[in-house]
């Protein structure tokens, strides 16, 4: 949690706190364990995108869409993303960025909540 003229709900918790129900959910349940390594992964590589971005901003370089870093946060980046936006405050202020960015949490989360309906199921394997 930071306090700078507001409270963050523990927005970094949020991220590794879903990557650890996801891992929960391969441990208990049918869930394949390729969801977490996708979940692992795609976060993985979000991270690294945004501190990328982060790098080139201050030198005028390129820098990614915005529309990139939503992509990745909707297939399932977003945890890593979080993350990101906290450790680097990257992309943690412009609030036309965050109502995007959680809209996509949003998304993401209801389709990982979809995979265990028998449609869901069924399409995992």
């Amino acid at each position: 949690m930071r306090i700078q003229g507001k409270i963050t709900f523990w927005n970094e918790e949020k991220g590794y706190g879903f990557i650890v129900i996801v891992g929960v959910s391969v441990l208990a349940t049918d869930m394949p364990v390729y969801v977490l390594l996708v979940y692992l992964l795609v976060s993985l590589l979000t991270y690294v995108v945004y501190a990328g971005d982060k790098s080139a901003a201050p030198r005028n370089a390129w820098r990614t869409p915005e529309s990139t870093l939503h992509m990745l946060s909707l297939v399932g980046g977003w945890p890593g993303a979080l993350i990101a936006q906290q450790t680097l405050r990257h992309k943690s202020r412009k609030v036309e960025f965050r109502i995007v960015f959680w809209l996509t949490v949003v998304l993401n989360v209801g389709f990982y909540v979809w995979l265990f309906t028998p449609t869901g199921a069924e399409m995992l394997r």
